[in-house]
């Protein structure tokens, strides 16, 4: 797929408490678990669980989200196909950042172990 402008302002628009329950939904339903689901975003963002919690309170958007965020230097191992978009071909760098985090949870949800996702 070919990223457009409206796609990425979509994304950095959208809010991080709007989307979690799906990442929650998506991993437990595949025998994952929260804790699971809370390390691998910890790892991506340097967000532990209170910080992820008061940044749903606030409502931040995507954008605001990888503002705060601490990206892992390994992130940019993460490749591959997400949502129709090759990561390591998206030039803006936010819509990239969210797509890290779609790939990290969708490989948690398929059943990847933890070391791998983590990249170690």
């Amino acid at each position: 797929m070919k990223e457009t402008d409206k796609h990425n302002e979509r994304i950095a628009k959208m809010t991080f408490a709007s989307v979690f329950p799906h990442y929650i939904t998506k991993v437990e339903s595949k025998g994952r678990t929260k804790d699971e689901l809370y390390q691998v975003i910890e790892w991506l963002t340097g967000f532990d669980q209170s910080k992820l919690q008061e940044l749903i309170d606030e409502k931040v958007t995507f954008e605001t989200f990888f503002e705060r965020a601490t990206l892992n230097p390994n992130a940019e191992l993460i490749t591959g196909l997400i949502c129709g978009y090759r990561i390591e071909k998206i030039q803006n760098p936010l819509t990239k950042k969210a797509r890290y985090l779609d790939k990290i949870i969708d490989e948690l949800a398929k059943g990847k172990k933890i070391e791998k996702i983590l990249r170690q």
